[in-house]
């Protein structure tokens, strides 16, 4: 057994830290929390001396598979064969990792792979043992309609035909076509559904918050998928669009930078998560984008500040999503500063990165530091509920039991 022991702990329940901070782990998991810092003489005690321990953080949506060192963004989409794609998302998944982000929700490959789901392949390695990173959720190939949002065909307008996909691969067309690639994702080991229900800042055809698909689409995707006990989520920017996938049973929204009041209700009265992928609003480098791109960007970056604030002042249920690559991976927690500086409290930014993000992808065995509960914690150097930027600063990190960082 193993007794951790630091300055103190965050309880995310009462919004409140705990000191000093006692933890025993067991295994892969929290045995118990407070009490006396010695122990037994068959413990080991490890000393973090002024840390506060916290429950690992996650993030509801990255892409390991894309973004990285050495990475030509416009140029990887026909480059890359699936075996890079792999190599690259090692070291993705590591800096994440060691970043303080145990969990991730991996939503949606948008490349050609001849089929095959590589995140759900990541994720098994990453379980085994093989290599470093965060429990993936993997979603496998995004839904998307052709010419829609995430058909990779954006990225490769100079190479027209370059990168047509398969219906596997996620460009769906009409209820068969659809039910067939969720269909196919399910199979092949996806454990939610991403659909773009919208455009966004990178679609080269149409606004940004156009809706994509027709309502009858939106709830074949949704049926199909909960027929199988798997939750959607869907890229949605705007407020027609967010309106309309919240009727056909969509659970999650990712982005939402362009809702309204009305949008916002919607997703409040049926119980809806949002993501919040705000820090891109302010980093994502758009200049040398095409532009029109940049003219996206300019009209919905600013909503994405008023937007978010809107959403929490009503009672949204808001988990933390990056869109990394859009930010660098391993720099998760510069979206939890963001969130702050946009006007949510540190508590609250903390929950949307531990339990409502647990609640979102039905695991009631993390997002706190409790008994029983998986001994995914991490250490940062001062109080995150007074000053949240020490969650980028990250000095211990434990998944599962085993330590990953400890750089105290």
């Amino acid at each position: 057994m193993l007794t951790l022991k630091a300055a103190g702990l965050l309880d995310v329940d009462s919004d409140e830290i705990i000191r000093p901070g006692v933890i025993r782990v067991d295994g892969d998991k929290i045995v118990a929390v407070g009490g006396s810092p010695t122990s037994g003489t068959d413990d080991e005690v490890l000393d973090l001396g002024d840390l506060i321990l916290l429950p690992g953080l996650m993030d509801m949506e990255v892409n390991l598979l894309m973004g990285g060192r050495g990475e030509n963004p416009g140029l990887s989409q026909v480059q890359d064969d699936p075996p890079t794609r792999v190599l690259r998302a090692v070291g993705n998944a590591r800096r994440t990792l060691r970043a303080g982000f145990t969990t991730v929700r991996n939503l949606g490959l948008f490349v050609k792979t001849g089929g095959y789901l590589l995140d759900v392949a990541l994720g098994k390695a990453i379980d085994a043992g093989w290599i470093e990173g965060p429990r993936v959720v993997p979603a496998g190939h995004a839904i998307t309609p052709t010419g829609g949002h995430l058909d990779p065909t954006m990225f490769a307008a100079f190479m027209p035909g370059a990168l047509e996909l398969t219906v596997e691969e996620g460009i769906a067309n009409g209820v068969d076509e659809i039910r067939k690639a969720v269909r196919y994702q399910i199979k092949h080991g996806a454990q939610l559904i991403k659909v773009c229900c919208s455009g966004g800042v990178m679609s080269l055809t149409g606004e940004a918050g156009a809706q994509h698909y027709s309502d009858e689409e939106l709830r074949a995707i949704v049926d199909e998928a909960h027929r199988r006990g798997l939750r959607v989520a869907a890229h949605t920017h705007g407020a027609e669009a967010v309106k309309h996938a919240v009727a056909c049973g969509i659970d999650c929204i990712e982005h939402g930078f362009l809702m309204d009041d009305e949008a916002i209700a919607l997703l409040v009265e049926h119980d809806r998560f949002l993501v919040t992928t705000r820090r891109l609003a302010e980093a994502m480098d758009v200049s040398k984008a095409a532009p029109e791109l940049q003219a996206k960007a300019a009209e919905m970056f600013p909503k994405a500040r008023t937007s978010i604030k809107a959403a929490y002042e009503a009672g949204v249920k808001i988990a933390v999503g990056t869109d990394a690559p859009a930010i660098p991976h391993g720099r998760n927690a510069d979206e939890l500063v963001t969130l702050v500086d946009w006007g949510m409290p540190p508590a609250a930014v903390l929950k949307a990165a531990t339990v409502t993000a647990a609640e979102l992808i039905n695991a009631a065995d993390r997002g706190r530091l409790a008994e029983g509960l998986l001994a995914d914690i991490i250490g940062v150097p001062g109080d995150p509920l007074s000053d949240i930027s020490v969650t980028q600063n990250v000095k211990f990190v434990m998944k599962g039991g085993q330590v990953y960082v400890n750089k105290n």
